[in-house]
């Protein structure tokens, strides 16, 4: 009866949106606050057993008494929860990992806005924790694997799964965005220019994603060359596996700028090219007008003195002028140059 009432009083501000309780064989089951509670106040790390504790309500994690009591968060985590900083990054803190993912859904067609959501955790040995503000499509992925029956056999294997889905992501971004640069490729080898070129629009998107999602590397590394004491070897060989993925898809990322800006110029220089002939055009055409309206100009003044007034072959000899100046003009403009 004594102790109930505490637990009972504990869980009334516990602000759980889901847990899993992991046993030693890396299988998960749903549990409620109270369980994850009594877990907390009497776990035996002999066991084997870790837990997941997630929230989304990041003000009522920072102010919960109950939870600061029961699960030891480092001053380095609630800062960043403070923080609300959004880059992709990780931390190595004493005996915790903190990262920080990130979620996007993201159209190149432009029909929906970039929507960003950003996932805190903090990673120890028997417990991982993690936050958001909102819904996140890597989460619940892996909620679907937990249920499935995946093994997950230690908090650092479900950071490694999280790190994974978002280099899907990426992977998924360079596919879309080197497609559509194919696409304007192909069209500027047949000699057109395209219609609606968005090059400029995909390539800062490219650079910001690539600030949000891509973790920094050498933090990476220098977490995989040093990792935590209780991290795994397998988990350590899983996560230089993600650090070489991470940077691949980065090389991927920076070769496709390079390729948009090169489009980028081909299309100003085609446009540039295409502008100076038309100016041309209108330049050649106004010159080689030039003659007739001088002529005609000159001989329609109501004055005295018009040369060939009562001449009847008068005509004649204007035309005749007239067409020889013209093609005077026209030989001097489309005349072959030497370079």
């Amino acid at each position: 009866m004594s102790t109930a009432a505490p637990l009972a009083q504990k869980t009334d501000t516990f602000p759980l949106d889901r847990g899993y309780l992991f046993s030693a064989s890396g299988t998960g089951r749903e549990i409620d606050a109270d369980t994850a509670a009594g877990w907390l106040e009497h776990r035996n790390d002999s066991s084997g057993e870790f837990i997941w504790l997630h929230f989304d309500d990041i003000p009522a994690v920072l102010d919960s008494l109950p939870l600061r009591r029961m699960v030891s968060m480092p001053q380095a985590f609630t800062e960043t929860l403070r923080e609300g900083s959004r880059s992709t990054r990780m931390t190595h803190v004493r005996e915790d990992v903190i990262a920080v993912l990130n979620d996007v859904e993201y159209d190149f067609r432009r029909q929906t806005p970039l929507q960003v959501a950003t996932l805190w955790l903090n990673v120890g040995d028997r417990c991982l924790l993690s936050a958001h503000a909102r819904p996140l499509r890597s989460v619940n992925q892996l909620t679907l694997a937990i249920e499935a029956g995946q093994p997950f056999r230690s908090p650092m294997s479900l950071l490694i799964n999280l790190l994974e889905e978002q280099a899907d992501v990426l992977t998924g971004i360079v596919r879309t965005a080197a497609q559509t640069a194919n696409k304007v490729d192909e069209t500027l080898l047949t000699g057109k220019l395209p219609k609606r070129s968005s090059l400029g629009i995909i390539r800062r998107d490219l650079v910001s994603l690539r600030r949000l999602l891509a973790p920094e590397p050498a933090a990476l590394f220098r977490l995989v060359n040093r990792p935590p004491r209780w991290a795994r070897d397998e988990d350590i060989q899983s996560l230089r596996q993600s650090a070489e993925e991470f940077s691949l898809r980065l090389r991927d990322m920076s070769g496709l700028e390079e390729r948009i800006k090169l489009l980028e110029a081909e299309i100003a220089n085609r446009v540039a090219e295409h502008t100076n002939r038309s100016v041309l055009i209108l330049t050649a055409v106004t010159v080689i007008a030039l003659p007739i309206n001088l002529i005609s100009g000159l001989l329609g003044m109501n004055v005295g003195g018009l040369p060939f007034r009562y001449d009847t072959r008068g005509f004649w000899i204007v035309a005749t002028i007239a067409v020889l100046l013209t093609s005077l003009a026209a030989w001097l403009i489309f005349r072959p140059r030497r370079d």
